[in-house]
């Protein structure tokens, strides 16, 4: 009993060893994980409110508003951590100041460096108000740091976890430790047993498949031959030699099997030691999880303070504009109107192209760009883009050089190639000198591949430029701001390309201009039957006669304002009548009692919206063969999907497009047409 019970404990101490120092290395790389990311969080959050502070007081300091800076500072009551804030104004004097109910209304004498100090449980945090390169002042915030609480309760925890586990493992340990012993006891009964008695034929029995199993086998296989010895001694002892002879075979099997259990330890180690590697290269993928967060939030806050300044220039001059116009106190004359519309128009096509590229980058990211892959000619392609840009080149002055002869196919989405090209040569122009030029040229740079060049004549960049220069919101490397725009246009460019199999580059030098280059598969034209041309010709419809009335039209619309722009442009159709409801329910009544031959249907309805709205007309009888436009603001590619699958013959997206509305109108009378006169069904 004393060698069983010796075996046991020191099986039991070893299990318990391991548990304990699994469990303190667990809990101390939790513990100091958890610590890491709250003194990374507190001080983030602290130095964000800091920031957002100064940005909001800025105002205060620049006017002496003392009442407005206090104001802002009392918005810290949100933020139960924190103890006081104050603002100091740029002599270092104490301008505004905050103190939780029930905190010290002590503030330091003097502004400090600028930076985060920890000091008895509290973080005090001072940044400067700086606004155009002036510093105006300081902010000054402190709150609780519970660092060292934190840590207490975490060993707390700690303990309390490792009691109740050790406990666990203690008495899972003691209940199930035969399952290893039990065979070596077995063992040991047998050999007792044989030294006792002299019968070799006794067995062990085998009660496992482990690596004691096999030392069963092998106690069993050795027992077999020392009864076979015993045998050929009590026959032949004067075989004296044969049985050492046998007996150091013996040894020799005894020692083959420490080989195997050294062999079988070393394994084990191995593993250990792989599982450890295992670990740390969890930790490393961590780290830099970690870190791709924070570039994450980086980019978060240059998008937010790009589309601000962005959005905010085109809007500037659209409420501006309109606000002269509207005004009483600012009169003006037929011109300037017109002048000023035309500002207002501007700016508006350009705030629209501002959300476009925006949206276009957020379907790439999103893998939401669907691409229609087809031979393209680029002849046509380079022609029509010609055409489109040479406005734009004449009133800068520069000259748009393109191939006499492209006769080249490429496999690409047409739409998206024109977008490509059309982005390439309107930055070429943009960047351009007065008088420059912009040389366009198309080749084969393999045989399976072409190339399609935009050179320019302006600055040109230096190598750091080209290097950030397909990065979101990078104009291109200008740094005087004077260029509007996301600069995102050239990301999108890119993606585009890549996503049509292709290759962008750029090769510049400064002073001399910059060429931007794509290659893309080349591609056999597409081949028509010798008829074909003919036989889709004679399949497009004639002009559909007019209706023998006028078309009445039921816009459905709360808002005014676009009620009223779609009143004026139907005022311009006589062959056009409108009828107008400000909800759903009325839309659905009017529709039932006028009968007219189509809706125009905003999505973002009181009452009842416009799809649930579209499926009461179409499951009337009364109203469900007319056909009804979708006319809204809703311009995300999951919204028009889910628009046209509604039921809406057409979908248009706000702002309007007067050509795409006359479009969509023309061809649903067209529609009309032919449903009377029986060329289509119901």
């Amino acid at each position: 009993m004393i060698a069983l019970r010796s075996l046991r404990q020191k099986l039991l101490g070893v299990v318990m060893l391991s548990t304990l120092v699994a469990l303190l290395v667990s809990l101390a790389t939790i513990i100091a994980y958890d610590l890491r990311a709250y003194h990374q969080s507190v001080t983030a959050d602290m130095a964000t409110q800091a920031e957002l502070i100064g940005h909001m007081s800025t105002a205060a300091l620049a006017f002496d508003d003392q009442r407005l800076a206090k104001e802002t500072l009392a918005l810290l009551r949100l933020r139960p951590k924190v103890n006081a804030g104050a603002i100091f104004n740029a002599k270092g004097k104490l301008f505004a100041s905050y103190v939780a109910p029930g905190q010290d209304e002590h503030f330091p004498t003097g502004v400090e460096e600028e930076g985060v100090r920890y000091q008895a449980g509290k973080l005090t945090l001072f940044r400067h108000i700086v606004d155009n390169g002036e510093k105006l002042g300081t902010v000054y915030l402190r709150a609780d740091y519970e660092m060292v609480g934190r840590l207490g309760d975490y060993l707390t925890i700690a303990l309390l976890v490792m009691l109740p586990a050790m406990v666990i493992a203690y008495l899972i340990m003691s209940r199930t430790d035969f399952i290893i012993t039990r065979p070596i006891l077995d063992i040991r009964d047998v050999a007792r047993d044989v030294i006792a008695t002299g019968d070799y034929s006794r067995r062990a029995p085998r009660t496992s498949e482990d690596e004691v199993a096999q030392l069963v086998e092998s106690f069993n296989t050795m027992l077999s031959e020392i009864e076979a010895r015993a045998k050929e001694l009590e026959a032949r002892k004067h075989e004296l030699e044969s049985s050492n002879l046998e007996l150091a075979r013996e040894m020799e099997q005894r020692e083959e099997a420490q080989h195997e259990v050294m062999r079988l330890n070393e394994a084990l180690e191995e593993r250990v030691h792989e599982r450890t590697l295992q670990l740390e290269a969890i930790n490393g993928e961590l780290a830099m999880a970690m870190e791709e967060a924070k570039s994450a939030n980086q980019a978060k806050s240059a998008f937010l303070s790009s589309m601000s300044h962005e959005l905010r220039t085109p809007l500037n001059a659209i409420l501006g504009f309109a606000q002269i116009l509207t005004s009483d106190k600012l009169p003006s004359t037929l011109a300037q109107k017109k002048e000023f519309a035309s500002h207002i128009l501007k700016s508006g096509r350009h705030l629209l192209t501002l959300i476009n590229e925006i949206l276009d980058l957020a379907k790439i990211e999103s893998g939401a760009v669907a691409l229609s892959m087809e031979p393209v000619d680029l002849g046509e392609i380079l022609q029509e883009c010609q055409t489109m840009t040479a406005p734009l080149a004449g009133n800068r002055g520069i000259r748009l050089l393109f191939p006499p002869a492209c006769n080249i196919n490429v496999a690409a989405d047409r739409t998206r190639l024109k977008q490509i090209l059309l982005n390439l040569l309107s930055n070429a122009i943009k960047y351009n000198r007065e008088g420059g030029a912009v040389v366009v040229d198309c080749s084969m740079q393999a045989p399976d591949m072409a190339r399609l060049s935009v050179q320019d004549t302006g600055m040109g960049l230096k190598p750091e430029q080209i290097a950030q220069l397909f990065q979101p919101f990078n104009r291109l490397g200008q740094e005087t701001g004077a260029e509007e725009g996301t600069g995102i246009g050239l990301v999108v460019t890119k993606r585009l390309v890549e996503l049509m199999g292709g290759v962008i580059g750029v090769s510049s030098s400064q002073g001399v201009g910059s060429m931007f280059w794509i290659e893309l598969r080349a591609a056999e034209p597409l081949r028509l039957l010798p008829d074909a041309g003919q036989a889709i010709a004679d399949a497009m419809p004639a002009d559909s006669p007019a209706m023998s009335r006028p078309t009445t039209l039921l816009y459905v619309e709360d808002n005014p304002a676009n009620l009223k722009l779609v009143q004026e442009i139907i005022s311009f159709r006589p062959d056009l009548q409108l009828v107008a409801a400000p909800d759903g329910h009325l839309g659905i009544e009017l529709a039932r009692a006028h009968q007219p031959d189509i809706i125009l249907m905003d999505i973002n309805l009181p009452g009842v919206n416009g799809i649930d709205a579209l499926k009461l007309l179409k499951a009337d009888p009364r109203t469900s063969h007319i056909p009804v436009i979708a006319l809204t603001a809703n311009a995300m590619p999951r919204d028009v999907e889910k628009g046209i699958a509604a039921g809406f013959f057409r979908y248009l997206i706000k702002p309007i497009n007067i050509d795409e509305f006359t479009d969509a109108i023309n061809s649903t009378v067209a529609y009309l047409n032919d449903r009377k006169d029986g060329r289509v069904g119901t």
